[in-house]
């Protein structure tokens, strides 16, 4: 198989989902990975709000017992690593969660972020404008549900970090060990949700956040 030139290595459908079909917060959401200290500035008010719910996000999920959990299940072979592999995993259960797409199918979901995205292609960072692309034409958000696309996320995961070389095992302790992984994301994402639409009901009172 062909190495493409980017994978995902994040948990971009939870932060999409959790933009609450927002435009400028999911620009912001989406992108905040590749803004770095004070760039966040360069934005309109709405996107740096979304470039900081990122980050809150992060650090919810970093700081929450279930992910904590769930970390140590990869904490052997990866080390500092493990909450990478932990994020993916969440974007595989909430990819399959009947509950968080019962309005509309997750394929209408991509379709619909690609969309709001493809408005905002003019503010991206160049990192994130080089890979959009190969996200929205392998249709990343939506092949998260499948076992491969969790496989081809490791191994994105792999290729961009220093020092390690195999994704395989973490792979085999996905597999080995998914009804366990599956609870901690019961456990975690209705608190996180609950979360990100505080924080956004906070900055942007009166709009409602679906």
């Amino acid at each position: 198989m062909a190495i493409l030139p980017f994978k995902p290595v994040m948990n971009y459908l939870a932060h999409a989902y959790l933009s609450f079909l927002h435009p400028e917060v999911l620009a912001g959401n989406i992108i905040s990975d590749f803004v770095k200290g004070k760039q966040k500035f360069n934005y309109s008010d709405g996107i740096q709000k979304g470039i900081m719910l990122h980050r809150a996000i992060d650090t919810f999920t970093d700081n929450h017992i279930a992910s904590k959990a769930g970390k140590q299940l990869f904490r052997t072979y990866y080390g500092l690593y493990a909450g990478a592999f932990m994020d993916i995993v969440y974007d595989h259960f909430l990819a399959k969660d009947n509950t968080a797409f019962k309005d509309s199918s997750l394929l209408q979901f991509s379709t619909k972020t690609y969309a709001q995205l493809d408005q905002y292609t003019h503010v991206f960072p160049d990192g994130f404008s080089r890979m959009y692309p190969y996200m929205k034409k392998q249709n990343w958000l939506y092949n998260y549900q499948y076992p491969e696309g969790i496989a081809n996320s490791f191994r994105g995961l792999v290729q961009r970090a220093a020092y390690m070389t195999d994704s395989t095992t973490a792979f085999q302790i996905f597999e080995e060990h998914y009804d366990s992984l599956q609870e901690y994301y019961i456990i975690f994402f209705p608190e996180v949700k609950a979360f990100a639409r505080l924080q956004l009901a906070t900055d942007f009172p009166g709009y409602h956040f679906q």
